[in-house]
This record gives C-alpha cells, structure tokens and sequence, in this order.
C-alpha cells in the first residue's frame, strides 16, 4: 500500500509539472507551483527531484503512466498488431496536447549527450513491458513473424516512434504528429508481421 501511495504522489507531481510546463512553459513554472498543482508538500516534491531540472527527465514516467491507462482498454482478443498502432496513435496525440515542443526536444538531446543513465531506454519501464507482452502474443498467435525476438520486435517499434518524434521535432512541429504517424506508422513496423517473414 506505501508503495502504491508512493507512485500515485510522484505521479501527480509529474502530471502537474508537465501540465504547467505545457501551459505557462518552462522557465515560468516556478517548484511552488507545481507543488500547489500537485497538491502535495514541499517536502514531498523534494523527496523524489531535486529540483525542477530534474522533472526534465521524468517524461518518460508520464508517458508510461499513459500507457498504462491505455492498457485498461486493450482487450484479450484485440489484434496484437492492431493494439501496437493503438498505443502508438494515443501515445502521439498525448504528446501533442500535453508535452511542448521545446521540451521535447530538449529531452531527446539531452539523452543524446548524456553519459549516464537514459531513462528512455530502461527496458524495466512499463513502456517495454507491454509492448514485450503484446509482440509475445503476436508471436503465439502466428500474428507476427516468429523468425525475430520478441525484443526485435520491441526494438522495431521503439525505433520507429523515436524516428518519427524526432523529425517532428526537426520540423519544428509544423505538421500533426499522431496525423502523419497514422499514415505511416503501421508500413514502418509492418516487417514485424508474418507474411514479411515468408518474403
């Protein structure tokens, strides 16, 4: 139960931070507004950051706080790749109404240059733990090729929605992301499925 409060008090602090920062920017959320926002305490917000510097790299917490959300509507018998562009379509359009594009960028150069821990890359995250999932029941279904790992997979698609982030970025968000995903992101993971195997 301490473990679970714990979450849910991290959690709205990033949801508040990342909501300010969309609304008022960045160098204008002050710690005590996040924390009024939040509705915890000071003492709280410092337990888990250091500082509002540090919230930078809490975004993947809040993306994987919506992939659990999204999870609640999977169900049993939804196609596996079918859910893969589910997760993906809902993931952008979050991205596009609550994370700004200066902030977005500056997390993907960040972990570019940064020597030490990539958040976005920690395969305990509940990103990868449900996309493992997913690519493990396309596999048992005979959805997906069976000639790749379930972490090839994995793999794929991870790389295919960094790809199409970071060009938005690049492009200085001039066009819709969860948009031109819709139309390009199932051709971009399509290698994962069966009949792309026996090619």
């Amino acid at each position: 139960m301490a473990r679970k409060k714990t979450r849910n008090t991290k959690a709205k602090i990033v949801s508040a931070a990342w909501k300010l920062f969309y609304e008022q920017g960045y160098e204008e959320t002050t710690v005590e507004e996040i924390i009024e926002e939040s509705h915890t305490s000071r003492g709280s917000f410092y337990h888990y950051f250091d500082g509002k510097d540090a919230l930078l790299s809490s975004l993947s917490f809040l993306f994987d706080e919506e992939y659990e959300n999204l999870s609640e509507e999977i169900g049993e018998d939804d196609d596996p790749f079918e859910t893969l562009i589910f997760l993906n379509r809902r993931l952008f359009q979050m991205v596009e109404n609550r994370v700004s594009l200066e902030l977005m960028s500056r997390l993907y150069s960040t972990q570019l240059v940064t020597k030490g821990y990539r958040h976005l890359q920690d395969r305990d995250r509940y990103y990868f733990k449900i996309l493992r999932s997913t690519a493990r029941k396309g596999q048992e279904q005979g959805r997906f090729r069976g000639d790749w790992t379930v972490n090839d997979i994995v793999k794929l698609y991870a790389l295919a929605e960094r790809a199409l982030i970071y060009d938005w970025c690049l492009c200085n968000g001039d066009y819709s992301l969860s948009d031109y995903a819709a139309k390009v992101f199932p051709a971009m993971i399509s290698q994962i499925l069966k009949e792309a195997e026996e090619q």
